[in-house]
């Protein structure tokens, strides 16, 4: 029996339905039960939540998430494989477990989660991740339909998202992630925890909307960070002329020409992307 219920262990489900991961999925599968149980408790109180899940393969945070008293958890499978494992979850669980066989790029996730909150809590598959996240971050309608994201990342990709200005992995993930949400990393996960174990360790990362980020169109912050961070080493004097004026989009935004893409805040780049806008 398992330490969070009476369902077999995962070890046994993967056997059963022959489920070796796929590295063409980008899968990585999480056994240890306890850990998708601190996965699941990272997401805050579920009581009463909706939760999607992305790639959740043979249901291990599926079943903790279920068991921390999510009111309804929305699982997108794109593997056929995966689903009878899930379907046993399901019927542990009656009305609460709804299957979505799909590719989680393309799926309406606002309208799977319906009305009342909702968040994501997701083991992301790795070749999906960060498109997913620009997705949901760079999404037209703000606040979005979710009140958090609690994913996982290659380590690599969490400090990306989490940094600050100055930090070596500070750049346009961040920018994007830091202007609408804040960003934290919660905990590492080890490589060995995972089956097949990846060869880099892994990193839950929490995001929390931002109920009134400042006021920016999305398309010109990612053509002033694109630009920016394009040619990060030089001036931005020099790495914003591919925008026209650079010295005039500078003195709009109050920023001094000599500056770098890593030293300028959120803030900065809000006001060089309305700069930019102001002049289209």
């Amino acid at each position: 029996m398992s330490p969070i219920d009476d369902l077999p262990p995962l070890r046994e489900v993967i056997r059963r339905h022959e489920l070796a991961a796929k590295k063409s999925l980008g899968q990585n599968f999480l056994l240890d039960l306890n850990l998708t149980a601190r996965i699941a408790r990272a997401g805050g109180r579920l009581e009463g939540v909706t939760v999607v899940e992305v790639g959740p393969g043979p249901g291990g945070l599926t079943r903790a998430l279920l068991a921390e008293g999510a009111k309804r958890v929305v699982a997108i499978e794109k593997d056929s494989r995966a689903l009878g494992a899930l379907a046993e979850i399901a019927a542990r669980y009656p009305g609460r477990l709804d299957v979505i066989e799909g590719d989680a790029l393309e799926v309406d996730m606002a309208a799977l989660a319906g009305e009342g909150p909702a968040r994501v809590i997701a083991n992301l598959p790795y070749n999906i991740a960060t498109p997913l996240l620009t997705g949901w971050v760079a999404a037209d309608r703000w606040p979005p339909w979710w009140d958090g994201l609690t994913l996982m990342f290659q380590r690599e990709v969490a400090e990306r998202i989490a940094a600050k200005p100055g930090d070596e992995a500070y750049g346009r993930l961040a920018v994007l992630c830091g202007w609408r949400c804040e960003t934290s990393i919660a905990f590492d996960v080890n490589p060995q925890a995972f089956t097949p174990p990846p060869k880099v360790t892994s990193s839950v990362v929490r995001l929390t909307p931002r109920e009134a980020p400042l006021p920016c169109a999305v398309r010109d912050l990612e053509a002033v960070t694109q630009a920016a961070f394009g040619q990060r080493r030089k001036m931005l004097r020099q790495s914003l002329k591919s925008l026209g004026d650079a010295a005039a989009l500078l003195a709009e935004a109050g920023i001094e020409p000599t500056r770098r893409a890593e030293e300028i805040p959120v803030d900065g780049f809000v006001a060089l992307a309305n700069a930019l806008g102001a002049r289209r």
